[in-house]
Parts: structure tokens; sequence; C-alpha cells
């Protein structure tokens, strides 16, 4: 039986494999050592990356990668049109929030317009991790519980605060007492048309256990595509039930959109929209200035405002105006580009043509997805155990053919498929290629 592993240590390099790194490699790897053991890198032959373009990236020998990972750089690494804005920025002013700045203002009326009315305010951080720090202090000041619910695998980022509540980081990381947990939404363990009453049940049976041991249920806290879980966005609309029994009980729903907000899913801009829901606060970072570090959250005026009555949160380097420069090009590139009509296309197409590799392929269990975030799951078709080992395999030879990929959930037996949201169908042509034959080579 394959073990649990954790998000951080999925196909990570290990210094064993020193030795069989081209002397340029062993020699930037033993100067990685001045950052700590905490930072990880990828592959048993890690890539050096200088230069990137589109849904390509290129090492220092030329060789064009296809990267089929990166949510971050959302519009394509490099994006002319962001790259001219930061730079103009640059060069202009870049300063805090103390001072009146209209960009943040035309970027702040411009995103919120994308959110249902009912939330009408935005403050801004740097990281995913901080925008979910606050929103916990947020909901609690609100409530005036403390419980917070979050999924089995869930990660929702490395603050002291937020890694309490991100049970993916592993047995290191000790869980707040304060947590909740739900099972991971595994809808192809569970069924589709079930997945929403069996996640309702849990929610219940988890605030009533919090209840019992004196904890008052504030929020819950979720990432509406599931994606350290194991990526399961199942039929738009199930997790409304679960929205609207976290009201029933008293909570807040927030909504975590740094994985499936900003057109991942190619339906709608936001992962919560897919479902039909209205958060209370929705929190968000990665891919909205395409590269600058940049994170917000958004939140309905009275519940904010409860919060800030108290504490006039303030952040230094959150909205400054080269990353609002960077987020307010990047909207515009969404928003001119079709970004979202070419992530439900392209993502449509792959999809597709992954479950039509699966016929052939009788490892692959399950192929499931919206837009341009895919996971492929791999089981052994006979005992239906988790092939872990052997996806750490498929990503190793994927990387050989110049295809950068990776994994996720609880075994590490699911292949994470997540591009720059300009991924074209040539590209998704190179991924079935580079995998079909990745397959047969491994005999899977």
């Amino acid at each position: 039986m394959a073990e649990k592993t954790t998000i951080l240590d999925m196909n990570r390099f290990d210094d064993s494999n020193l030795d069989g790194l081209d002397e340029n490699k062993r020699e930037l790897v033993r100067r990685r050592r001045i950052l700590g053991r905490g930072y990880r890198l990828f592959y048993k032959d890690p890539v050096e990356i200088v230069r990137g373009e589109g849904s390509h990236v290129f090492d220092e020998n030329g060789n064009d990668y296809l990267d089929a990972y990166n949510n971050v750089v959302s519009v394509g690494h490099c994006h002319p049109h962001v790259v001219e804005a930061i730079a103009k920025q640059a060069a202009t002013l870049n300063t805090h929030t103390r001072y009146l700045h209209e960009t943040i203002l035309d970027y702040s009326e411009a995103l919120i317009a994308k959110m249902p009315k009912e939330i009408d305010r935005i403050t801004y951080q740097c990281t995913g991790s901080e925008a979910n720090d606050l929103a916990i202090r947020i909901a609690r000041n609100y409530t005036g519980g403390r419980g917070i619910i979050v999924t089995n695998e869930a990660y929702h980022g490395n603050t002291d605060l937020v890694s309490s509540f991100s049970p993916s980081i592993g047995k290191g990381q000790a869980l707040s007492l304060e947590a909740g947990i739900l099972p991971t939404p595994d809808t192809h363990a569970i069924g589709e048309d079930e997945i929403g009453d069996y996640m309702v049940k849990a929610l219940k049976t988890e605030i009533a256990r919090m209840k019992r041991h004196g904890i008052k249920f504030a929020a819950l806290l979720v990432d509406s595509i599931f994606s350290s879980d194991g990526i399961f966005p199942g039929k738009p609309g199930w997790l409304a039930k679960v929205a609207d029994a976290v009201h029933e009980e008293g909570g807040l729903y927030i909504a975590d959109e740094v994985q499936p907000g900003f057109c991942r899913t190619g339906e709608v801009f936001w992962g919560f929209a897919r479902h039909g829901i209205v958060p209370d606060i929705v929190t968000m970072g990665k891919p909205m200035a395409n590269g600058i570090a940049c994170s917000a959250t958004a939140v309905r005026h009275e519940i904010l405002d409860a919060f800030n009555d108290k504490i006039p949160y303030f952040n230094t380097f959150a909205g400054n105006p080269v990353a609002m420069a960077a987020a307010k090009a990047t909207l515009e590139v969404m928003d001119g580009e079709d970004i979202m009509g070419n992530a439900r296309r392209v993502g449509t197409l792959f999809k597709s043509e992954l479950q039509r590799l699966a016929k052939d392929h009788p490892s692959i269990a399950d192929v499931r997805g919206a837009g341009l975030y895919i996971g492929v799951e791999f089981d052994d078709p006979e005992t239906g155990d988790p092939l872990s080992i052997e996806v750490l395999s498929l990503i190793e030879q994927m990387r050989q053919h110049r295809v950068l990929t990776s994994n996720c959930g609880s075994y590490g037996n699911i292949m994470k498929i997540r591009p720059p949201l300009v991924f074209s169908e040539s590209d998704v042509d190179r991924y079935m290629t580079a995998l079909e034959e990745s397959l047969t080579a491994l005999g899977l």
C-alpha cells in the first residue's frame, strides 16, 4: 500500500542524486544550501530555467520546455502588456498605500465589479498565505467563534496561523486544536451526484464535534477545486449545498480563490461562481499579477468594518504601485484576449484527449477537471491501490520529454495539470505525445 505524502515533498529533488548532475548543476545545488532546507527543487535532474515566453520556458542551453504546471503566470510568461506596465510604473514610482494613488483604485473597482454585489470591499496583501491569515482573523472577529473547518488535504498557506489549518503540510506541522477536518470530496469514490449531501453531512458532524469540545464554529475555508486534495471540481453547483449549511450553522464561507480563480475553470471568473455561491470572504493571490507578489482579501463591507473598527489592518508592501500596475495589466489581458474562453476550449480538448488515452491505459483510473485544471488519477487496475511511485516515475519521464508537470493528492498518485491559461491546442498535442510515450515506456 502506498504511503501518504505531503504537498511540499512531492516530486522533490533528493541530495542523494547530486553526484549524477553535471558540474554546473552540482555547484548551483550546493550554493542553494544558503537558502535552507525548506526550499525544494523539482526532479532528480533539476531544470535551470533562464527565460520564459507564453506557455514555454527555456533552460541555460536554449532547450524549450512545455510548462504544464505554472499557475502564477496565468496569462503566460513575460506577457508584453504586463511587462510594459511593470517597467513603466517601476521607472515612475513605487511606494506604499499611505498616499493617494489612482492605479490601486482603478484596479480595485475593476476587480470588485467581477464579484457578487454583496462583496464590496477589498484589502491587499502580498501572498495568498497572508490573505487567508487575514480572512480567518476577520471571520473570527465577526462570528465570535474560533473553529475553522478545512478539507483533509487542504493547503491554505504558511503563516503560523494558516499553516495550522493546512493538513497537507504533513505531520511536522501541528494542526490547530480549533481546526475541523472534512474528508476529501472524492467524486471518483463517492460519485458526483452524491458528493454534495455527503459533504453537508460531514460538515454538520464536524461542527457538532467542535461544539461538544466548547469550540464555536467560525468559518469554512475551501478552495473550490480542491487542488491539494487531488483536484475534485465535481459538477457545477454541488458546493452550494455546503455553503448553505455553513450559513445555517452561523458560520462564514471563505472562498480561497488562489487556485480556482481568475478564469482558471474556463466557465466563470471565480471558482465559487461555478457553484452559484455568494461567499462572505474571498481570498486570492498567485495568478492576479502574473508573477509579481500580490494578493487580496475581498469582503462584505459589514464584515470588514466590524474588524477594522478594532484593527486598522495595514501591510507595507501590499497594494504598492508596481504590483497594482501588474495586476491591472493582467486583468486587462484576461478581459481583452479571451483568456477564459481559451481555458474553456483548450481545457475541454485536453480533458477529452486524456479520457481517450485512458481507454488504452487501465492504470488511468479517472480524469477530472474544469478548464485548464485537470487531475489524472493512477491506480492499480486490479487492487485499486494508488500508484504513487509510478506517477513519480511518470513525471520524471515527462521531464525527459521536456514537459513540466507535477502531482498531488494524499498519496501523490494524481498527475496535476495546471498550465498558464494561454496553453494552446498545439501545446496539448505536445503534452499528449509525451504522456503516451512515457506511459508506454513505463508499461503503465
